[in-house]
């Protein structure tokens, strides 16, 4: 049988991408996955998923990683909720992809409400089921936050080294974020465009400086 695990990484950040992983392994395949380790992205090192992520590549039979931009969370969010973003970013995921059984980590306080939305719009024929923290419970979904995870990791690094600066986490609660957005903004009297402008956090910087 065909497993498929999807899993997000960047949902809350204010600076950055975010990613949506999705990826299909034979269900044999999990004993792989146990085998080297495999659980949720927050709880290994950083050097340990990039380890991981290389091993789960080789071993899925098919895999799509999508980004979502801070330019088109805030032009989604402009005619649509966070939980709609959510579900139109897994279905674009599932739609990519075919398996027997989809597996995700739910994206909105009903989990059942989140995989009939997510199947309905993927207009895919897999069972579709969906579970809040997946992650932990789920190792195909563990796999797929590991993907998620690292790819959103090498999109800072690359946004740092292209603006030649640190950014931090991108999260709210991260103080070099918010020195970089405080510094930005009072620099060049806007958000940068790796913001998401459409933030709390971002319209509060901007209105202290502006």
């Amino acid at each position: 049988m065909l497993l498929l695990g999807a899993d997000e990484a960047g949902k809350g950040p204010v600076v950055g991408s975010m990613f949506v992983a999705g990826l299909v392994v034979e269900e044999d395949r999990l004993f792989d996955l146990a085998g080297w380790g495999v659980k949720d992205s927050k709880q290994l090192s950083p050097a340990k998923r990039e380890s991981l992520a290389r091993k789960i590549s080789a071993i899925t039979s098919d895999q799509y990683i999508l980004e979502v931009k801070p330019q088109v969370i805030d032009e989604l969010r402009a005619v649509m909720t966070m939980n709609e973003i959510m579900v139109r970013s897994f279905s674009r995921v599932l739609s990519r992809l075919h398996a027997d059984l989809a597996m995700l980590d739910a994206a909105d306080v009903d989990a059942e409400r989140f995989a009939d939305r997510v199947k309905a719009a993927s207009k895919t024929g897999m069972v579709v089921q969906a579970e809040h923290k997946a992650d932990q419970h789920h190792t195909i979904v563990s796999a797929a936050s590991i993907l998620a995870k690292v790819s959103r990791d090498a999109s800072m690094k690359e946004l740092e080294a292209a603006m030649n600066c640190k950014i931090g986490s991108g999260y709210p609660h991260d103080q070099i974020t918010l020195d970089f957005l405080c510094r930005w903004v009072r620099e060049n009297r806007d958000l940068p465009s790796c913001a998401r402008h459409s933030w709390a956090t971002a319209q509060r910087i901007k209105a202290s400086f502006i």
